[in-house]
């Protein structure tokens, strides 16, 4: 369903493909931007990278549970860093690689940008993942079917 590449070509990248590819027939999710806000709205770790990308993170978890897929389906990443620092960029490459999204690894960019959509924040990931065959027609997948939206 999924294949991840490495070119043999290529400088061999530090913990993401360089392609992925999804078998004709696979479900797509194309997921927003996960972003550092808690349930409630607040934003998570005001100042701090780290911990907004700890909060991405775990949001982008949710957001892939919903739609019945999870880490090891993503394909590809966007990893969007309010700053022009490398130093700021890799802390943050560093939670995601700590996090399971590396274990394909998925194929990602990281940005460093000007600014987010939401004041004080610093990280957004956006992802498009594999939706599992077994998930189909079940939870999220079976009402979104039904024309329904259960998120």
């Amino acid at each position: 369903m999924l294949k991840r590449v490495t070119v043999p070509s290529l400088f061999a990248p530090p913990a993401y493909s360089h392609a992925s590819v999804v078998e004709a027939g696979t479900r797509l999710a194309l997921l927003a931007g996960s972003v550092p806000l808690n349930s409630d709205g607040e934003l998570v770790g005001p100042g701090d990278p780290v911990r907004q990308a700890e909060q991405v993170i775990a949001n982008l978890g949710e957001q892939l549970r919903a739609v019945g897929s999870d880490f090891e389906h993503v394909a590809y990443t966007d990893v969007y860093v309010v700053s022009a620092d490398p130093a700021v960029l890799s802390k943050v490459w560093d939670v995601v690689e700590a996090s399971r999204l590396s274990v394909g690894p998925h194929a990602s960019t990281l940005l460093g940008v000007t600014c987010l959509g939401y004041p004080g924040q610093l990280v957004e990931i956006t992802a498009t993942a594999a939706v599992p065959s077994a998930s189909i027609g079940t939870g999220a997948d079976a009402d979104a079917d039904a024309g329904t939206d259960s998120v």
